[in-house]
């Protein structure tokens, strides 16, 4: 364990910047969440009507988890039902970061030439990640405890976050050393969250079946009841949890080497197909992973809105306040169109993250060393480079194309269109990150904190009513809000340009620079 602490400061020092975005951002939801609350629901009557119509719905249910009372507390550990799931993917992905992927890149063979013991790396990993959590933690407990809720529920809020955090970093280790490409550890880490997810859904929504719950780090969460009689001892089950996986992940590696895996790699075939000789072939196989389980998952969670929309006019027929705040999130007067709109934006939202991450798939490639080979080839910079923006810019119009699909299909409303009205400002989106790749690679993740502060003033924002001027710097606060609102073209044509101008100046400067930049 020797280094330790150094390696620590060095993880802490090169998150100084997405770190504290996603902290501070997961910190203001839930605060931006209760003062809707209290805002559409002012007195206990209305809180009882909203947990009356909400408390046995499957469908809410499986989103959120379960409701346990009518408090303004109980609706604020409910609405934040999902967000233990963020915190959980966040703090597995910082895991890999700083582990399987500093292997891949040979970092890690570098620091460990110096006087490093051979775990120390990994310990830093996990102790930033839950770190990061418990400050999290702390930070909801704080906010939310000032908002004139009970203390103690605030802070069992706080913890409900981190504890998925912590189990989930335990989880990101032992992925870390499966497989031996980090896109197959965050693969894997992946793939035990979403199991997870469904564990506790079916536990909730079924009284006989509750026990499947408990097989969940998620239905854990739920299970310290926020505001509803605090189970402090469920903390035990996540602490131990993470220690089992940090134990299991630190024996694992002391069984392989370096750089190795202890999956065996599928062996590649000695020449490549006639379909991956081109630039855009290439980045089809690395990009159509990612393409796939973006589509699945916000194809799936749109089946889901859309079956809620059935319920919101019923549920808001006697409370204006709550039709209010649903409207100046988007949509016209009717209130299950503006919740729809409000739905789309969020899965527009949602589609800018694949755009982003498809963006930065030429700086990772980049980083890896891996650009290098095909640049030396006939293959220009620019068609390079081309060839992933063409994912960047065909990927999230075909992800809400299916969105949008499911959500109709569910919600009896066609809502195709104005799912793709969220384009322009995705777009805008991915030529930022192209033009932080071409200008400053080093910091081209700062993409993800532009899209973080997005999300924050689209949810936050709107909810808190902040000035105009503060919400117009969000590209998705200037789109139609469809259905139900009026459509102008001249908003998309800025936005559009505004993307374009980003995109070709971020490939001009990729054509310039010397590559690759550490």
């Amino acid at each position: 364990m020797t280094g330790t602490w150094a390696l620590l400061r060095l993880v802490l020092r090169r998150d100084r910047l997405l770190m504290p975005v996603w902290i501070v951002g997961l910190t203001l939801a839930p605060i931006g969440y209760l003062s809707s609350i209290k805002a559409a629901y002012p007195d206990a009557a209305s809180r009882q009507h909203f947990y009356d119509l909400n408390a046995s719905s499957a469908t809410f249910v499986v989103r959120n988890g379960p409701l346990y009372g009518s408090s303004a507390g109980n609706l604020l550990a409910w609405q934040c039902g999902f967000v233990p799931v963020v915190v959980g993917l966040i703090a597995l992905l910082t895991v890999v970061r700083h582990t399987r992927t500093e292997e891949e890149a040979g970092r890690r063979e570098l620091t460990g030439a110096t006087v490093v013991g051979r775990h120390a790396g990994l310990a830093a990993a996990v102790l930033a990640a839950c770190g990061a959590c418990s400050v999290c933690g702390l930070l909801v407990g704080f906010g939310v405890a000032a908002q004139g809720v009970p203390a103690v529920g605030a802070f069992a809020l706080g913890l409900e976050f981190s504890l998925v955090g912590w189990v989930f970093a335990g989880v990101g280790a032992v992925a870390a050393q499966l497989t031996w490409g980090a896109g197959g550890a965050r693969g894997i880490g992946i793939g035990v969250l979403v199991p997870a997810f469904l564990l506790r859904a079916a536990g909730d929504s079924s009284a006989s079946e509750g026990w499947l719950a408990w097989l969940s780090p998620i239905g854990w969460a739920h299970r310290l009841r926020p505001f509803a009689g605090e189970q402090w001892w469920v903390l035990a089950l996540a602490v131990v949890a993470t220690g089992l996986l940090v134990v299991v992940a630190v024996a694992l590696a002391a069984r392989r080497d370096l750089g190795a895996a202890l999956l065996p790699a599928r062996p590649g075939r000695s020449g490549a197909k006639a379909s991956l000789r081109s630039p855009l072939a290439l980045a089809w196989r690395l990009q159509r992973g990612t393409l796939l389980v973006w589509t699945v998952c916000l194809g799936l969670v749109g089946l889901l809105m859309g079956g809620v929309a059935k319920n919101v006019a019923e549920m808001m027929r006697d409370n204006k306040a709550v039709a209010e705040v649903f409207s100046r999130m988007g949509g016209g007067g009717v209130v299950t169109d503006a919740y729809l709109a409000g739905t789309m934006t969020l899965f527009g939202l949602a589609a800018a993250g694949y755009a982003v991450q498809a963006t930065l798939k030429l700086r990772a490639e980049e980083a890896a060393g891996r650009a290098e080979p095909v640049l030396a080839t006939a293959v220009g910079r620019l068609g390079w480079a081309l060839a992933h923006l063409t994912f960047a810019v065909a990927g999230p119009a075909f992800v809400l194309v299916v969105t949008g699909w499911a959500t109709g299909v569910t919600s009896g409303v066609p809502l195709v269109p104005a799912a793709l009205a969220q384009l322009p400002a995705v777009w805008v989106l991915a030529g930022l990150a192209a033009a932080l790749v071409g200008f400053v690679p080093r910091f081209a993740a700062a993409a993800w904190g532009l899209l973080a502060a997005f999300l924050l003033l689209s949810l936050v924002g709107s909810a808190l009513r902040w000035n105009d001027v503060v919400l117009g710097i969000s590209p998705f606060s200037h789109l139609a809000r469809l259905p139900g609102g009026t459509f102008s073209l001249a908003p998309v044509l800025w936005l559009l340009a505004i993307a374009l101008v980003a995109a070709i100046g971020g490939l001009a400067a990729l054509r310039r620079r010397d590559m690759p930049v550490g």
